[in-house]
């Protein structure tokens, strides 16, 4: 009996002691750092590609930016490229319709952008609604708007004729989570003109992107397909920069995206990807170009490298 009470209260005792000691450690051990609602971002990229349509005539980029999100949901940020496009093709005229002299460029693209994000649906359900303004300083005149007879002498000159490339979009997307599966169904609106293209306020931009993480080596796999609807095409039946051909001027297409992620820790992540579209050509024109004539949307490899602080 004696022995059993002594052996119980050396139990009472060390656990009493054990408790105190887990307790001072537990004192003197730092508390977990606050998660700080700021992040930034940079990235060297081998191109630019932006819906399919290279934005830097295939040339590397570096890009960066930064976000704020609040608890309550809440958010706002700001990315930043350079860029090429416009000065590819808004150059003085250029053939293009129009009165513009001299060259018009934008060497940077500036997103500014704001919303609201949370998981109204349930948990790996949250749903994200915002506003994004693409802004381009652009130096130089721009030409006026172009006529009917202008635009139906050369279609192709529908974009950086007398549209300014800066663009307000507003979005919609929902994301999803189903085991190691996530992505979102996104839909983007143009309230302007689209990046410069004339009489394309109403263009829009649904979007489905999805990645599948792979758990092997930090990999994952990540495919995207879209559809950029642009309004108001134009049909020709006249000569067309010296071809006799005309055709309908479609600047709508699909674009897609294959490739993988790889988280190397720290905030650092590479990504590799191949990136392709259905952008038109109607005789030797397509719709979207480089400065060569080429096609601004190409199948392309890329490769790039983010930091995020």
């Amino acid at each position: 009996m004696k022995t059993l009470q002594k052996t119980a209260i050396s139990a009472a005792a060390v656990a009493l002691l054990a408790g105190l000691s887990t307790a001072a450690f537990a004192a003197d051990e730092p508390a977990a750092p606050e998660v700080s609602p700021i992040t930034a971002n940079v990235t060297v990229a081998s191109n630019y590609i932006y819906r399919g349509l290279t934005q830097t005539n295939n040339k590397p980029a570096i890009q960066g930016g930064f976000d704020y999100a609040h608890e309550s949901g809440f958010y706002v940020g700001n990315w930043n490229s350079n860029i090429s496009w416009i000065s590819d093709s808004y150059g003085g005229g250029n053939g293009k319709p129009g009165s513009g002299t001299g060259s018009v460029t934008a060497p940077i693209e500036m997103d500014f952008y704001a919303g609201f994000k949370k998981e109204l649906i349930g948990e790996g359900f949250a749903s994200d609604f915002g506003v994004l303004q693409y802004y381009y300083p652009v130096s130089g005149m721009m030409a006026n708007a172009p006529t009917a007879n202008q635009l139906q002498a050369n279609p192709t000159g529908r974009q950086s004729s007398g549209a300014s490339p800066s663009t307000t979009e507003i979005y919609a997307a929902q994301n999803f989570t189903a085991g190691p599966v996530t992505g979102f169904l996104k839909v983007s609106y143009a309230l302007s003109n689209l990046f410069g293209i004339y009489n394309s306020k109403g263009a829009f931009y649904p979007d489905l992107t999805a990645n599948y993480d792979t758990g092997f080596y930090g990999i994952t796999l990540n495919g995207h397909v879209g559809y950029q609807y642009v309004p108001n095409n134009i049909v020709t039946t006249s000569a067309i920069a010296g071809t006799g051909m005309g055709g309908t001027y479609n600047l709508s297409y699909a674009d897609w995206k294959f490739g993988l992620t790889k988280d190397f820790g720290g905030g650092l992540s590479g990504t590799a990807y191949y990136t392709g579209t259905s952008v038109q050509k109607v005789g030797n024109n397509y719709m979207y170009t480089t400065p060569n004539g080429g096609n601004q949307g190409r199948g392309n490899a890329v490769v790039a490298l983010t930091k995020t602080f």
